[in-house]
Formats: C-alpha cells, structure tokens, sequence
C-alpha cells in the first residue's frame, strides 16, 4: 500500500501542540539572541526554560532543542522560515 505524502495544506500534527524543535549554530553571542529574538517574536508565551543546549566536542558548534506550543502549521512554519533564514543558523530541524 502506497503512503499519502502531505501536501503544502496537509499535515501530521494536531493543532495546538507542543513541538520541538533542533537548531545548529556556531557558538556565538550573536547566534544565541538571534535564535531567541525569532522565538520570542513568533511564540509570544515562551519561556526561556523550554531550551536545552549542547555544545560540540570540538566546542565549536552549539545545538538548541527548543520545545514551544504552537496553535497552528502556520506559526510552525513561519518559525522555520525565520530561523532557516537567520545566517547564524546552519540548520534548523
């Protein structure tokens, strides 16, 4: 049996729900206000407690795994647009 694969509108997620969400950066001041500026700006609620941080071994890169809530796909979206967007991001899973 062939797997529907979502489209732009589709969706796995149920509305609002808390979502985690991974972003990679060089360690940096200005990497760390960035990521946070966007989140803040685009999860009005979010509380600073809701980030874990890990640095490489190398201690050259940073990763955060930010869980927000999130009331739709369209929030979910913007904030990966933003933080893809961000050139301190490397990525943003």
């Amino acid at each position: 049996m062939k797997k529907k694969i979502p489209d732009q509108g589709e969706t796995l997620l149920t509305f609002p729900c808390d979502f985690t969400i991974k972003v990679f950066g060089k360690v940096s001041d200005e990497f760390e206000a960035e990521v946070l500026m966007i989140i803040h700006k685009l999860v009005p609620n979010f509380s600073d407690t809701a980030i874990q941080t890990r640095n490489s071994e190398t201690g050259k890169y940073t990763a955060f795994s930010i869980t927000v809530h999130v009331d739709s796909k369209e929030q979910l979206d913007n904030i990966y647009y933003e933080l893809s967007a961000s050139p301190h991001v490397i990525m943003a899973l």
